[in-house]
């Protein structure tokens, strides 16, 4: 497959009548996709692997890759440590396929959810892994501590598009916040906020016509004004963090389109603390620029449930092991 770029290395100006579609992107998960034992395949498999997760150990000063491969999960679970975790396995992934020869540079775009955004980041050299790490672990930290433990809560709706949930959290807020945090996609939509806001959506939602609202068992309210004190922590560590021009062009969270200006990065990874992570505009956004293939790297495979719901012209395929690495190759073949 042959991928043409513009010279300005923004890929939605190539003229079509001078390229064939780019058919490639690249995908990575969030956090409630660690599990305990991730990646330790990928690492006994090949050099490349375990070099990624001996550099998030160096940056962080822990043996993160012990806790990975080795739990308790409920530490492993813990925002701060998930985070840098579940980046490494996807690192980790995409070394190992690049010893068996494949090349970043075959995706016309990449992606992440939420956290994984940072993943994209690394993946394409706009960060390096280490700066990665200690950023992510920043993060955990800092949306951990920026609301009290029990005021918060998230809730996945089940069954409502994104006005009709717009609209289910404005008439739950009664003042506080309430706010859609993640649009996933395939009828999954999930709100964040003070907990009795959210509590009073999820008893709303039935009578607004979804088919459930379902508590989720997070330690705080992600993705909402709530997340304000993390957003400024942030804005403090990207400010001294580099970050460089991608080889691949990233689609950001918030906007739902490619972003390629290293400011530009810095700005929107500040906002995706507390916006909306827009996961089915940013997935028909890469079906609209021709993408058909996804390839998602790293622990689990929800991305991919989520893609073939959102549009059915996207094949998934996960890659987060070494048995899935010459799957997801011979798709490019």
């Amino acid at each position: 497959m042959v991928i043409s770029r513009a010279s300005s290395g923004n890929r939605d100006n190539v003229n079509d009548d001078e390229s064939v579609p780019m058919a490639l992107a690249l995908i990575f998960p969030g956090q409630g996709s660690q599990s305990v034992g991730m990646g330790r395949e990928l690492a006994e498999a090949y050099p490349a692997a375990r070099q990624v997760f001996e550099e998030v150990d160096e940056a962080l000063g822990e043996k993160l890759s012990d806790l990975i491969w080795a739990g308790p999960e409920d530490r492993l679970t813990l925002t701060a440590n998930a985070q840098p975790a579940l980046m490494a396995v996807s690192l980790a992934a995409l070394r190992a396929a690049e010893a068996e020869g494949f090349s970043v540079d075959k995706a016309a775009y990449v992606a992440g959810h939420s956290l994984g955004e940072y993943s994209a980041l690394a993946a394409v050299g706009a960060l390096s892994v280490a700066e990665t790490a200690k950023l992510l672990r920043i993060r955990g930290e800092a949306m951990q501590k920026a609301v009290p433990a029990g005021k918060g809560a998230m809730a996945a709706v089940l069954g409502l598009d994104h006005d009709a949930v717009v609209a289910l959290c404005e008439a739950s807020a009664e003042g506080e916040v309430c706010q859609l945090a993640n649009d996933n996609g395939g009828g999954q939509i999930v709100i964040s906020g003070d907990k009795a806001a959210v509590e009073r959506a999820i008893a709303l939602a039935g009578e607004r016509g979804a088919k459930r609202a379902i508590p989720l068992p997070v330690s705080a309210p992600f993705h909402c004004r709530l997340m304000q004190p993390a957003a400024e922590r942030m804005a403090e560590a990207l400010a001294g963090a580099e970050i460089r021009a991608p080889r691949v062009p990233v689609v950001a969270n918030v906007v739902a389109a490619a972003i390629t200006d290293p400011n530009e990065i810095r700005t929107r990874l500040v906002e995706q603390v507390t916006g909306q992570v827009r996961w089915r505009e940013s997935m028909e956004y890469l079906a609209g620029q021709g993408v058909d293939t996804l390839f998602e790297l790293g622990s689990g495979k929800v991305l991919s449930g989520l893609a073939k719901r959102i549009d059915k012209r996207l094949k998934a395929q996960p890659v987060g092991a070494p048995a899935d690495i010459q799957a997801a190759l011979s798709l490019l073949n």
